[in-house]
């Protein structure tokens, strides 16, 4: 580990303590919200990092910049061949709070198949997305018809020894806000702790529009109305508010499936507390998910520049960092690529 320990702030004083990394742009999925059912233009293999850049750029948050938690996404992070190979490099990194917490988010269809050897490769934990419980509203929503692979992906992913498993719900409005309180219960039931999304605007088709949000006050209101919930103490910069269930839900007290999750990123947005950033597959840096701006750090790497070189990079971009993505501001501008292209 580095000696020369720094940490990276920026023009806010927020401390950078999460990167997200994009391992590819593709995906076995087609979600509505996230990239268009056909015509999507794929990145050149040779365009995309390599396992030994992701390692290079991820080791120098890691052991410079102390950066405490690294989450890989997609596209669908599982598609990309010998992920067991680089979750094993990055597991290894050490910063100075100790080793790295590896995350993951994925679609679970194929968790069944990969849960165990990205396990022992030393992933730590997954976020897998579900939306609806409905087969045929799945289809409708992913363009897929793969809802039992992906319920036998979370029970998979439970009995590996991942803890927690927690879901992933975006919830949008005549779509799938009916299920707001089955998927409640489904976490209860299955242990698994629920995180309800409000639909951000980042959807391939550019069809988002306000009143398809269904915000974090009306998700809480239907689930309570059932199910009694109180809020949990905020966790520093953690996107998600949290809140328990009264009666300790069906496993206990501090169970996964004992409480839920909300990213109110629309209507309560937690940018003054963020501390995230994030790497597309192509190996651009992002100070957010929002940006319109984003820095090459993979030619950077190819063209021979030092880590000292590359670190000015980070430094700089950081420095960029805007107080927030003024999502119902006069100013907005969506970003030009989708969801799957950004890594969300």
């Amino acid at each position: 580990m580095s000696e020369s320990f720094e940490q990276l702030i920026d023009p806010l004083g927020r401390h950078i303590e999460d990167l997200r990394i994009s391992v590819t742009d593709r995906c076995n999925f087609r979600c509505t919200y996230c990239m268009p059912e056909e015509g999507m233009q794929w990145l050149n293999r040779s365009d995309v990092m390599s396992f030994e850049e992701i390692e290079r750029l991820a080791r120098i948050f890691v052991e410079r910049y102390g950066v405490k938690g690294i989450r890989l996404t997609g596209g669908e992070p599982t598609v990309r061949a010998h992920l067991p190979v680089l979750i094993s490099k990055l597991s290894k990194l050490v910063g100075p709070d100790g080793p790295v917490n590896l995350a993951m988010t994925t679609n679970g269809a194929t968790m069944r198949l990969v849960a165990d050897p990205l396990k022992q490769a030393g992933l730590k934990r997954v976020n897998i997305s579900l939306d609806t419980l409905d087969r045929a509203k799945f289809h409708q929503m992913t363009r897929r018809d793969e809802l039992n692979n992906v319920l036998d992906g979370i029970c998979a992913a439970q009995e590996v020894g991942f803890d927690p498993v927690k879901i992933n719900a975006v919830i949008e409005r005549g779509i799938n806000d009916s299920e707001i309180l089955d998927l409640a219960t489904f976490g209860r039931e299955q242990n698994v702790e629920v995180r309800f999304i409000e639909f951000m605007p980042l959807d391939a088709e550019g069809h988002w529009m306000n009143d398809k949000v269904v915000g974090q006050a009306e998700i809480l209101e239907k689930i309570s109305a059932k199910y009694p919930l109180e809020v949990l103490p905020a966790r520093g910069a953690a996107p998600a508010d949290r809140f328990r269930f009264l009666d300790g839900g069906l496993y206990g007290e501090g169970s996964p499936g004992s409480m839920i999750g909300v990213i109110p990123t629309v209507t309560k947005p937690f940018c003054g507390d963020c501390d995230r950033v994030r790497l597309t597959a192509e190996g651009d840096f992002r100070t957010c998910l929002f940006a319109n701006n984003e820095f090459d750090l993979l030619t950077a790497l190819r063209s021979g520049e030092s880590d000292d070189q590359v670190a000015d990079r980070i430094e700089a971009a950081v420095a960029t960092k805007w107080a927030g993505h003024q999502i119902h501001q006069v100013n907005f501008t969506r970003p030009s690529k989708s969801m799957s292209q950004l890594g969300g």
